[in-house]
C-alpha cells in the first residue's frame, strides 16, 4: 500500500534523522490498535537520494511481519528507485536490533547488489525512538559477511522476477501515453479503461 506523502517530505535525505522524521509521523497517523502490529516498509530513493515512495508491505504480529525479495524489491523496480531504507516498528517499545532483522537485512541486501538496487539502511523504530543499521555499522558488517550470497534456483528467479516487473512498467508507461492521447481527443474515462486496462483512478489523475 502506497504511503501518502505530503510535498514536504519528499525530501532528499542526508541521515537516518531525516528518515525517522517522516516514519514517525506515518507510524503515529495509525489508531493505537493498529500500532500494536508490527510494520514493515520499504523507502524508495533517486540517484540523488530524494524520496520518491514509502510503501507499507506487511502488517504483522505484535513481534513479528513477514517480507519476501519479491515485496520488497517490485516498487523499486517499478518506479525506478536506485536505492531502498528499510523501515519496521518494534510495537513493544523496545528499538534494540534482534538477530532476526539482521538476518533479514543481511538477505535483503545480497538480493539488492544483485538487482541493482541498493540497500541503504534498515530503522528499527517506535513512536519516540529509532536504532539505524548504518549508524551502528551494521550495514557494513553485512556487505563483508559470505551469507546469502545469491546463486542458482533463487539467482535466476530474482533476475526473472525484475526483466517481468519492468516490462510490466514498460507496459503501464505505454498505456498512460495512450489514456493521454485518448483523453485529450476527448474519450470519456470509461472508454479509455476499456481499451487501456488502467483503472478510473489512474485516468483520473492524468
Amino acid at each position: 500500500m502506497n504511503i501518502r506523502l505530503t510535498k514536504e517530505q519528499k525530501i532528499k535525505v542526508l541521515n537516518s534523522t531525516d528518515i525517522y522524521a517522516i516514519m514517525q509521523q506515518v507510524l503515529l497517523r495509525e489508531n493505537k490498535i493498529r500500532r500494536n502490529q508490527e510494520h514493515f516498509w520499504v523507502v524508495g530513493l533517486n540517484h540523488n537520494n530524494k524520496i520518491l515512495f514509502v510503501e507499507l508491505i506487511g502488517l504483522g504480529a505484535s513481534n513479528r511481519v513477514n517480507a519476501d525479495p519479491p515485496d520488497v524489491f517490485r516498487m523499486a523496480i517499478y518506479k525506478l528507485a536506485s536505492k531502498l531504507i528499510l523501515v519496521h516498528n518494534h510495537p513493544s517499545g523496545s528499538h534494540e536490533v534482534t538477530d532476526a532483522d539482521i538476518t533479514f537485512t543481511d538477505h535483503m541486501l545480497k538480493v539488492g547488489k544483485l538487482i541493482k538496487v541498493e540497500v541503504l539502511d534498515h530503522l528499527v523504530i517506535t513512536e519516540t525512538h529509532y536504532t539505524s543499521f548504518a549508524d551502528q555499522g551494521v550495514m557494513d558488517q553485512l556487505k563483508k559477511s559470505g551469507l546469502f550470497e545469491i546463486m542458482g534456483p533463487e539467482k535466476q528467479e530474482l533476475e526473472q522476477f525484475k526483466i517481468d516487473t519492468e516490462k510490466k512498467r514498460a507496459k503501464k508507461e505505454n498505456s498512460l501515453e495512450i489514456a493521454k492521447k485518448m483523453k485529450k481527443d476527448g474519450l470519456d474515462d470509461e472508454t479509455i479503461k476499456k481499451y487501456t486496462g488502467l483503472s478510473l483512478k489512474v485516468i483520473g489523475g492524468i
